[in-house]
């Protein structure tokens, strides 16, 4: 079986100075900083460039005469226990010495209001705080679609709540997600902790391509246009229509569903509206990048899955973080080949070799492989080049040697 190389030419817009960008974004609010505790949050996700984002929040505070914490604001996730989350903190580069101010992880939480479906919370540490800074990624929801999806509202909502906020917000169904986050969302920001929001957009070689600095009164606003722009950056196979897509790695640092829905046409929630493209037949998932630390959600999403995968998996993490959506479809785990060299080899025997695509993970698509027969389908696409000659699949101890 060969394969043909692809670079596609998605949207470019690295910010060259992110200190700069930083502090000059948190300038322009000519916000009143008390003179006290204020907590930075920090998730689970990759970011780009997170801990020098973080860094230059803290350092600003710092200059405005507070006094900076981090604390991990990340609904149920990592094991849903104060060591857990602070590990995986950690594990993004958000140590203490790194950011220069003190982490302060608990599960502890203080009720601050009510909305239709049950109550809403805050981290301890936040709601003891002077005031808090969010700071998160803008991005699609992997189940739903709204005005407001993941970013700053959610994180204040979800990640700052921790896992009782998180249990309220997916006891809805899933159509009504979208108003319950702007509902638990005006609770939270105007609970007069929130000192503002710095939202993050990647543009579609995941570097930073904008900063934005919102006070809390705005971020409700301010979102959905955010949203927008991103969708300006957010990457995407090159083709509507495959047969088999082989996903190199799956990671909640790559998407909170370990593959974004966003990307592979397919959200495998009951009770919500699913996506109808691109259109793949057959999905493979070969392996767990260790930034998961265990957690595995999404691996439902896969039809196929290797078994290094499956023994990378930390069944009670992953258990907790998807008993806590209530999507259990997405930690089905799937049949487990091996290694890739049986997957491949059982997979082109049924469903043939043609039509089939190999990506290195749902975040980084720059890179990617397809099948010689799909030729004719990518040089039709502008924005893809195809590199000269095709690669023989070839594997050393059972796993591919294709190059991303």
């Amino acid at each position: 079986m060969k394969f043909l190389r692809v670079h596609q030419e998605l949207v470019s817009n690295p910010v060259a100075d992110i200190p700069g960008a930083v502090r000059n974004q948190l300038d322009s609010l000519k916000l009143k900083v008390p003179r006290g505790d204020v907590g930075i949050t920090a998730g689970s996700r990759g970011i780009a460039n997170i801990a020098e984002i973080t860094r230059a929040a803290g350092d600003w505070l710092r200059d405005q005469g507070a006094r900076p914490f981090l604390f991990p604001a990340m609904g149920s996730h990592n094991g849903g226990t104060a060591e857990g989350q602070r590990a995986m903190i950690e594990s993004l580069g958000l140590t203490e010495e790194a950011m220069g101010m003190p982490i302060r992880s608990s599960m502890d939480v203080v009720k601050i209001g009510t909305v239709s479906t049950g109550d809403v919370w805050m981290d301890r540490y936040a709601f003891e705080s002077d005031g808090v800074l969010l700071i998160n990624r803008i991005k699609l929801h992997t189940c739903f679609a709204g005005p407001v999806q993941s970013g700053l509202t959610k994180m204040a909502v979800v990640g700052m709540g921790k896992t009782p906020s998180a249990t309220t917000f997916h006891s809805v169904a899933t159509p009504k997600m979208k108003e319950m986050l702007i509902e638990m969302g005006q609770v939270v920001l105007g609970s007069g902790k929130i000192l503002a929001g710095l939202a993050i957009l990647e543009d579609g070689f995941d570097n930073t391509a904008e900063l934005h600095a919102i006070l809390p009164g705005d971020i409700l606003k301010r979102e959905p246009e955010l949203i927008k722009r991103h969708e300006h950056y957010f990457p995407s196979l090159p083709l509507d229509e495959i047969n088999v897509l082989v996903v190199d790695e799956i990671s909640k640092t790559y998407s909170g569903t370990g593959m974004d829905t966003n990307v592979i046409g397919y959200r495998a929630v009951r009770d919500g509206e699913d996506l109808t493209r691109p259109i793949i037949q057959q999905i493979a998932a070969l392996s767990l990048s260790p930034a998961s630390h265990g957690n595995a959600i999404g691996v439902g999403l896969a039809d196929f899955i290797t078994r290094r995968l499956r023994d990378a998996i930390d069944e009670q993490k992953t258990f907790l973080n998807s008993f806590t959506t209530g999507h259990m479809g997405r930690v089905k785990i799937p049949i487990a080949f091996q290694d890739d060299e049986e997957l491949f080899t059982k997979i082109t025997g049924r469903f043939g070799e043609g039509g089939w695509m190999v990506i290195p993970n749902t975040l980084h698509l720059e890179t990617l492989y397809v099948s010689e027969d799909l030729r004719p389908a990518i040089e039709a696409n502008p924005i893809c080049k195809i590199d000269p000659g095709p690669v023989a699949l070839a594997f050393k101890d059972g796993r591919h040697l294709l190059k991303f």
